[in-house]
């Protein structure tokens, strides 16, 4: 598969971003809106955002159970941000109605790092990822990860001050997911793995 179709749910949140960048990578582009669309894809991203809008469209458009079918029939799949949080299969601090996609064995904390204004960039290691130099990472009104399954593989922590250590990326089999957003930087190695997960 040399040019794939790659979906980004295109419900809310960063798809224009995800878009470019994923056709940066080489690959073909769908948003996707409707069980019709998930249908043609070879991958999915579910971008950044607000992940109780997210998943209250997911529902109210009937896309909460394909999106979940999709994943268990092996569908590779990427999370920035919200979409860390729509893969993961259990969330705190959510809203008593908010559901998941699920994917990702994984406990997922909303918000933790905090506000909009707690926003912050820090250099990250994550070698699987992009190899032996550190990438620029944005969190924004980022979650994080507080558990992982036996399954889950973790790609890279926050290094240095009060949040070291702290889960920033994950990987279970096809399913990948980052607390912070690479579609609105520059370097595109997050999305260059993506595109080959999906190739491979």
């Amino acid at each position: 598969m040399t040019k794939p179709l790659i979906g980004v749910l295109a419900l809310q949140g960063d798809v224009r971003e995800h878009r470019h960048a994923l056709e940066a990578c080489g690959a073909d582009v769908l948003e996707v809106r409707t069980r019709a669309d998930l249908e043609r894809v070879d991958g999915l991203v579910f971008p950044g955002g607000e992940s109780t809008t997210m998943s209250k469209l997911a529902v109210a458009f009937g896309l909460i159970e394909p999106l979940r079918a999709a994943l268990r029939s092996g569908l590779p799949a990427y999370g920035s941000c919200a979409g860390l949080i729509m893969l993961a299969d259990r969330i705190l601090d959510g809203r008593e109605d908010q559901q998941t996609v699920g994917g990702l064995d994984v406990v997922v904390r909303r918000n933790a790092f905090g506000r909009q204004v707690d926003s912050f960039e820090a250099d990250l290691h994550a070698p699987r990822i992009v190899g032996v130099a550190p990438m620029r990472a944005v969190f924004i009104r980022a979650p994080w990860v507080e558990a992982v399954g036996p399954a889950v593989e973790v790609l890279a922590r926050v290094e240095g001050g009060p949040r070291t250590d702290t889960i920033v990326a994950v990987q279970q089999g096809n399913v990948m997911a980052t607390s912070f957003h690479p579609e609105i930087t520059a370097d595109l190695r997050v999305h260059e793995y993506f595109v080959n997960l999906v190739r491979g």
